[in-house]
């Protein structure tokens, strides 16, 4: 195990670090009144491991090679959700195994997905801890996407390095400084997003709590009736801003501090992602109106559009009622998603965008069989490589989909049920479709394998499928 002293070393510092903000809903459990032992002893758990892995690997190599990085993503979600499981399971609130660690799963990969049927009366702690787990996973999900995803050539993503010369084994020293511009930025508009909602009506613990799950695109809320508990058109207009600022490539921002004050109105994932909301809207709203004029409100389209297709799964609306069109749009918008080096889930814009640049190329090619078409995204060339890796990622990604539909129709789902299900866990939504997983229902009746099933899509549609997918091919393990 010599050779992974990095990854354990790296693994043990996640940890004390989940450990350490195990602690912060031990302050809101003072200020509320509901104190027990249930985080202090999470904490105290979580990082006594966290200090052996870090102690005992202590000679570790500082560098990151490419069959590492694969291994750090996967147990590192992994690790992290299966720790963060422990506040639900120490508390008085008897979480089965099953259930807190779906809860967890679903708060670190930003899904949204709950098991909780009763929000409201649910101690203030274990809901911080929920917004927590979605706010690390948004903040790991960008440092993953800008850092490490390049170099290990997943789905695409190697269009996205940091600079051409990157590689696994320079990956470190760069991330690092990156990871700390990221940080600042993801904080600093977490901040900005809970002064907004403060001054909007929000009490304070709610601003907190739901701006933490807002820049994350995750999804929690406080309130079984999501964001629609508020009825406020200026918390639903807050929320919506910064959905969308949490689901732009934070690479721009850092370009942005760095002087080009266009990228913004320049870059090809943004351009599209906004045309993607309009024409949602657009499409939305003429059926709407055409087929079913009680339920047409411009406010609760615009707003469950831009959460569903980012991942968020906020609602104000019972969307479920509209219509069967509406469903199906849904659907398609949770495999979308959002931008790559965002919070965002699902199959991603960028791989959309070059996937039609080579159809249209294709089709040149029939018209003018002697014509010379080169394939370019964002004005730069790309090869053949790059469209074979976005091909079998979607591939995969659909494969993985109707895998999941029949094993949850095979543990006795609805068809709905079973379809959205599928869909929104590997897509990271949050709220599936129908009448027991829809806007306002949640997974609590679930079977227990119906669970562990869907967490296994989650993780899956986080770590892009094949950073996972890669660890049970016997070549990997080879040196």
């Amino acid at each position: 195990m010599s050779n992974y002293k990095t990854v354990f070393f790296t693994l043990g510092i996640l940890q004390i670090i989940l450990g350490i903000f195990m602690l912060i809903p031990i302050i809101v459990q003072f200020i509320y009144g509901q104190i027990d032992s249930s985080f202090f002893g999470a904490a105290i758990v979580t990082i006594i491991f966290g200090t052996l892995f870090f102690l005992s690997n202590l000679d570790h190599e500082k560098k990151l090679n490419l069959q590492q990085a694969f291994l750090l993503t996967a147990l590192a979600w992994l690790s992290i959700a299966i720790f963060g499981s422990l506040p639900f399971i120490f508390s008085n609130l008897e979480f089965s195994v099953t259930n807190a660690f779906f809860e967890s799963m679903s708060g670190i990969t930003t899904t949204g997905s709950t098991i909780i049927s009763n929000l409201e009366n649910m101690p203030k702690g274990i809901l911080f801890w929920r917004a927590i787990l979605q706010w690390l996973g948004g903040i790991g999900v960008i440092v993953m996407a800008i850092t490490l995803m390049p170099i290990m050539n997943v789905g695409g993503m190697q269009l996205f390095k940091i600079s051409n010369n990157d590689s696994s084994e320079k990956i470190l020293p760069k991330s690092k400084e990156v990871a700390l511009r990221l940080i600042y930025i993801y904080s600093g508009l977490t901040a900005l997003c809970a002064i907004t909602y403060n001054i909007f009506g929000m009490n304070i613990f709610d601003s907190i709590t739901h701006s933490m799950t807002t820049i994350a695109t995750g999804g929690f809320s406080n309130y079984n009736q999501s964001i629609g508990f508020f009825n406020s058109l200026a918390i639903e207009t807050t929320a919506m801003v910064f959905i969308i600022l949490g689901s732009v490539p934070f690479i721009v921002y850092i370009k942005f501090l760095n002087g080009n004050r266009s990228i913004f109105t320049s870059d090809s994932q943004i351009k599209t992602f906004i045309k993607i909301i309009f024409i949602s809207i657009f499409i939305l709203s003429i059926y709407l109106t055409l087929n079913n004029s009680s339920s047409f409100d411009l406010r609760s389209i615009f707003f469950n559009v831009i959460s569903i297709l980012t991942g968020t799964g906020y609602v104000n609306a019972q969307f479920d009622n509209w219509g069967s069109f509406p469903l199906v749009l849904f659907l398609a918008l949770m495999f979308i998603g959002g931008c790559a080096g965002s919070t965002t889930c699902g199959i991603k814009i960028f791989r959309f965008q070059i996937l039609y640049s080579f159809v249209i190329n294709q089709l040149k090619k029939i018209i003018y069989p002697k014509g010379v078409f080169v394939l370019k995204y964002d004005k730069n060339p790309i090869d053949d490589k790059f469209i074979a890796s976005i091909i079998s990622f979607i591939y995969m990604y659909l494969i993985i989909f109707f895998l999941l539909s029949a094993l949850l129709s095979l543990n006795g789902l609805d068809f709905i049920t079973a379809i959205s299900g599928a869909a929104t866990s590997i897509s990271n939504v949050g709220p599936g479709l129908g009448s027991i997983i829809g806007p306002n229902g949640n997974f609590s009746s679930l079977p227990d394998f119906s669970k562990w099933i869907l967490t296994i899509g989650m993780i899956l549609g986080r770590l892009e499928l094949f950073a996972i997918l890669v660890l049970f091919l016997p070549s990997f393990w080879r040196n």
